[in-house]
């Protein structure tokens, strides 16, 4: 059993993987927006390239095989709306938000090294994890797709603000900490009985997590959201008894536009998490949001989300029923500021059609199996699930970095 777990490669689990869409460094957070808009995907790449032309008179090589330029092409990390949005509650931003979106995307990148990997797909599954438990959340795989130089130009042709990373033939993949669980839950007759085992035999819950008072300012905790996008977690939102009454989740905060900044900046923590559930935010929020702005003097912000509730106020209804051909036909050519829509952003499918989050918060007990949580996450495509008591009192979280330690150790026991 172990033998066949040591030998199996990363490519073997980056089978069907699509490309990564990349973003430039040099790219702004408003082409950053577009991108996010019209991509199917809450994060996208960003990579830094320096690609020059073989021109070297001696070469002899195939181009159409080895491509026809060199350099360095990397990953060095990934963005998504949360990063926007925390980017634009900064206090430096709030007085000039259309200022802030001229920047750079690399202001939103995380000072944290080790992020972003990039790994050979011929690397062991083991190493994968390693990597992981030493903090990486993605590794970067390539892909071996060749392209021949016709069809090289063509793909030139058609690079828009996102399009797929391509170096000497080669594109790339994501490989996660999910990836890895997925594996290991369809070989999980493998582990027995460790899968039956609960997390509280198996000491995998975390008592280091992050929370917030559900009547506190969302903004006093900006730092915390945007930790928690970092760890690939969340922030809990408890009572004064230590109940858990919902979360500020980055992935569904990663479901909205921008314009959430606006709300994070003046609603309670509990009012944030009714004004992001899915559906969109209540109208009496979105007025009290409105309110609060006009009184802080932040008037510059306070038209640019008049604007985006003005436009969701009259085609909301008319977006959800539209077609998705419709949505990619006016999406090309639309504004960025047009594409908004308080709560939500619309993509290239229609929204009902989208995988979205609620602010309802995913639960366990201390008494439940391994494998009932590894499914539980797997099901809501999430990285932790939070473990509470029979009156739901938080007790802690379990997250994958910690499930995944504990099947390293248990292949370390059958070699």
């Amino acid at each position: 059993m172990a033998v066949s777990l040591l030998a199996r490669e990363i490519s073997d689990l980056c089978l069907g993987k699509p490309a990564l869409r990349s973003l430039s460094l040099t790219t702004t957070i408003t082409e950053v927006l577009f991108a996010l808009k019209n991509s199917d995907d809450n994060f996208l790449s960003v990579w830094s390239c320096e690609h020059t032309a073989k021109t070297n008179k001696d070469y002899r090589g195939n181009c159409e095989e080895d491509g026809c330029d060199v350099g360095e092409c990397k990953c060095v990390g990934k963005v998504s709306m949360v990063d926007v949005i925390c980017y634009l509650c900064k206090d430096e931003n709030l007085l000039s938000p259309s200022d802030a979106l001229k920047t750079p995307v690399s202001v939103l990148l995380p000072e944290i090294p080790g992020m972003v990997v990039h790994v050979e797909p011929t690397s062991s599954l083991l190493d994968a994890i390693d990597l992981i438990l030493q903090g990486a959340k993605n590794l970067v795989v390539p892909i071996k797709t060749r392209y021949s130089s016709s069809s090289r130009r063509k793909q030139h042709q058609k690079l828009s603000i996102t399009s797929p990373t391509i170096h000497n033939g080669r594109e790339f993949c994501w490989l996660t900490q999910e990836d890895i669980i997925r594996f290991f839950l369809g070989s999980i007759g493998l582990f027995a009985p460790l899968p039956a085992l609960s997390i509280d035999t198996l000491g995998i819950i975390s008592t280091d997590y992050l929370t917030i008072d559900y009547h506190s300012p969302a903004i006093s905790e900006l730092e915390a959201i945007s930790g928690s996008l970092a760890d690939e977690n969340s922030v809990a939102v408890i009572d004064s008894d230590g109940i858990l009454i919902g979360e500020l989740s980055p992935f569904t905060l990663a479901c909205c536009d921008e314009s959430v900044a606006a709300a994070i900046t003046t609603l309670s923590s509990g009012d944030l998490m009714a004004y992001i559930d899915c559906g969109g935010p209540p109208e009496d929020l979105v007025n009290l949001v409105m309110t609060r702005l006009k009184g802080r003097g932040l008037q510059v912000m306070l038209q640019e989300f008049t604007n985006s509730s003005c436009y969701s106020t009259t085609s909301s209804c008319h977006s959800q029923s539209s077609s998705s051909s419709s949505d990619e036909e006016s999406g090309s050519s639309t504004p960025v500021s047009a594409l908004q829509r308080p709560g939500k952003y619309s993509r290239s499918m229609s929204y009902s059609a989208r995988m979205v989050r609620r602010a309802e918060a995913i639960v366990c007990h201390p008494k439940s199996s391994l494998v009932a949580v590894m499914i539980q996450a797997i099901a809501h495509r999430l990285n932790y699930v939070w473990v509470i008591e029979d009156d739901c009192s938080l007790v802690g979280i379990v997250r994958f970095c910690d499930v995944l330690k504990v099947f390293r150790e248990s292949i370390e026991d059958m070699a």
